[in-house]
C-alpha cells in the first residue's frame, strides 16, 4: 500500500497549485486523476500509487543520466555538509570558480566569462542585457545598435525581454503590448514553409531572407539571436543543414553579436555537447540551463567572450557595471550537482555512447513515419518531433479543437510512457541515459497511441 494518500494531494493541489503552460480545466478533468509523481528511479518515475512510468521528455527536457543518479547524490550530500548558498556579489566560492573554469574549457573556444543565473529565459535575459550594453559602452548614448532579429517559431523563455525575442503566438500574442519591437526572419520550418517553397528547390531561401534583413538593419542590431540546429517548443523545428553556419558569417562579417540559446540544445541532446558544435560556430553569446545539473537543481549560465566582458571594464565613476544579479546566482548545490554531471560525462564517455542510440532511434522512428497520420518526424539527437496530420497528402492539419496531440500523451501514459505535446506535434526527448530497450518501448507506445488516438479522432471529424 502507497504511503501518499493520492486523492487527498490531488484535492489540495487542485485548491491551491497554478500549474505552467496548463489549461486548469482540462488538468482538473483528467481521469482518473492528475499524475502526482513521488519518486524517480534511472529513467522511470514512479507515481503515488505506485505506477512506473518511462520519462519520455526527460522531465522537461532536463534530467541527462537519469533519476536519483548516485555520483551527483552524493555531490549534493557533500556540498550540505560545506554551505548551501552563499552570495556572489562581491564574492565568490570553490564550486562556481570550478564549474566556471569547466564551462569556459567545454563550450566553443574563445566563450571565457561565465554569469550565473536560474533558468534559460534568465540566461537569455542576460545575453540580451549584456548585448545591449555592449554596444552602449562601446559607442556611447547615441549608439543605433540597439535592436535585436530572432526567428519565427523562436522560443527564448518566459520573462518580458525573452518573450520580445520569441515567436510564438499562442505563448506570446496576449503580452505584445508589453514587448520591445523585434526584427523577425523565418525560421527554417521546411515542412510547412513561411516562403511557400520547397526543400528541394528553394537553395535555403530562409538563410538568404535572413542575410537580406542583415543587411537592411546592419546599423541597428545589437545582436541575433538563435536555437542552433532546433528550434524546441515550436515543434523540434530542425534547421537545414549549414544554416546556422551561414548566420555566423553573416552576423560576422557585418560585426554583429551572435547569442546561441543553447537551454534547449546543449549537453548532448543533439549528439554534441553543444549544437554550434556541428557547423563549427563560435557565437559571442551561449546560454545554458536545462541539463547543466543534469535535471537536478535551477541553475543557468550565460557565457561571454573576454571582448564582451572587457567593454564593461572601468572606473566606478563610469558605471560600466552589469547592474543584474539573482539572489541565488551560482548556488554552491546547484553548482556542486553541475560539476558532478560534467564528470560523469567524462567518465562515461556520454557524447560517444549516445550516438548508436540516436541510430536506433532513427531506425525504430521509421515505423512511426509510415504510419498515414504522421506528417513529418524532425529528428536532431535525441530531440524528435512528431507531426500528426489528418491528411497526410494535404498536410492538414487536425481541427485544433480536437486537441489531438494531447490525447496521444495521455494515452501514451496509460501504457507507462510520459512524452508531450507540442499542439498536434508529438515531443520524445528522453535522458541521455535511456537503454535500446527503453528506446524501443518508447517508440512502440508512442506509435500505438497515435494510431488509436487518430483513428477516433477521424471517426469524430
Amino acid at each position: 500500500m502507497s504511503e501518499f494518500d493520492t486523492n487527498e494531494l490531488v484535492r489540495r493541489d487542485l485548491s491551491h497549485v497554478w500549474h505552467p503552460f496548463t489549461q486548469a480545466e482540462e488538468y482538473e478533468a483528467e481521469s482518473p486523476h492528475p499524475l502526482v509523481v513521488v519518486e524517480g528511479d534511472g529513467n522511470y518515475l514512479i507515481d503515488s500509487d505506485g505506477n512506473r512510468y518511462l520519462d519520455g521528455i526527460s522531465s522537461l527536457w532536463v534530467n541527462v543520466h537519469g533519476h536519483r543518479e548516485p555520483r551527483i547524490d552524493a555531490a549534493i550530500r557533500s556540498q550540505l555538509d560545506q554551505v548551501a548558498h552563499t552570495t556572489m556579489l562581491g564574492a565568490t566560492h570553490p564550486t562556481a570558480v570550478d564549474l566556471a573554469s569547466k564551462l569556459a574549457a567545454i563550450t566553443p573556444e574563445g566563450l571565457t566569462r561565465v554569469f550565473y543565473s536560474d533558468s534559460g529565459s534568465t540566461a537569455v535575459e542576460v545575453a540580451l542585457k549584456m548585448a545591449y550594453q555592449y554596444w552602449l559602452e562601446r559607442e556611447g548614448s547615441g549608439t543605433k545598435r540597439t535592436g535585436f532579429l530572432s526567428f519565427s517559431g523562436a522560443y527564448h523563455g518566459d520573462t518580458i525581454g525573452s518573450v520580445s525575442v520569441g515567436g510564438i503566438d499562442t505563448f506570446h500574442e496576449k503580452f505584445n503590448r508589453l514587448l520591445f519591437p523585434v526584427i523577425h526572419s523565418p525560421s527554417g520550418y521546411c515542412y510547412r514553409c513561411e516562403l511557400g517553397l520547397e526543400k528541394s528547390s528553394c537553395d535555403m531561401a530562409c538563410a538568404s531572407e535572413f542575410e537580406r534583413l542583415l543587411d537592411e538593419h546592419q546599423n541597428e542590431l545589437a545582436a541575433v539571436i538563435i536555437e542552433p540546429l532546433a528550434q524546441g517548443a515550436s515543434g523540434i523545428i530542425t534547421w537545414p543543414e549549414g544554416f546556422l553556419k551561414r548566420v555566423r558569417q553573416a552576423t560576422s562579417s557585418k560585426g554583429i553579436l551572435l547569442i546561441a540559446d543553447e537551454v534547449a540544445t546543449g549537453f548532448g541532446r543533439t549528439g554534441t555537447m553543444f549544437a554550434c558544435e556541428q557547423e563549427d560556430v563560435i557565437p559571442d553569446l551561449l546560454c545554458m540551463a536545462k541539463g547543466i545539473t543534469g535535471g537536478y537543481l535551477p541553475l543557468a549560465a550565460t557565457v561571454a567572450t573576454e571582448q564582451i566582458f572587457d567593454a564593461f571594464r572601468g572606473p566606478y565613476t563610469e558605471l560600466k557595471t552589469f547592474f543584474h544579479g539573482h539572489s541565488y546566482t551560482g548556488n554552491p548545490l546547484a553548482c556542486s550537482a553541475a560539476l558532478a554531471n560534467l564528470r560523469i560525462f567524462e567518465e562515461d564517455e556520454t557524447i560517444a555512447a549516445i550516438q548508436p542510440k540516436i541510430d536506433l532511434l532513427a531506425e525504430c522512428l521509421e515505423s512511426v513515419a509510415d504510419l498515414k497520420q504522421v506528417g513529418e518526424i524532425r529528428q536532431r539527437g535525441l530531440m524528435i518531433g512528431i507531426e500528426l496530420v489528418e491528411n497526410k497528402e494535404e498536410k492538414k492539419a487536425y481541427p485544433a479543437d480536437l486537441r489531438v496531440g494531447r490525447a496521444v500523451t495521455l494515452a501514451a501514459r496509460k501504457s507507462g510512457v510520459i512524452i508531450r505535446p507540442l499542439g498536434d506535434v508529438v515531443v520524445l526527448m528522453p535522458p541521455l541515459s535511456i537503454t535500446p530497450d527503453q528506446i524501443r518501448l518508447l517508440v512502440r507506445t508512442t506509435r500505438e497511441a497515435i494510431i488509436g488516438i487518430t483513428e477516433k479522432a477521424t471517426q469524430d471529424v
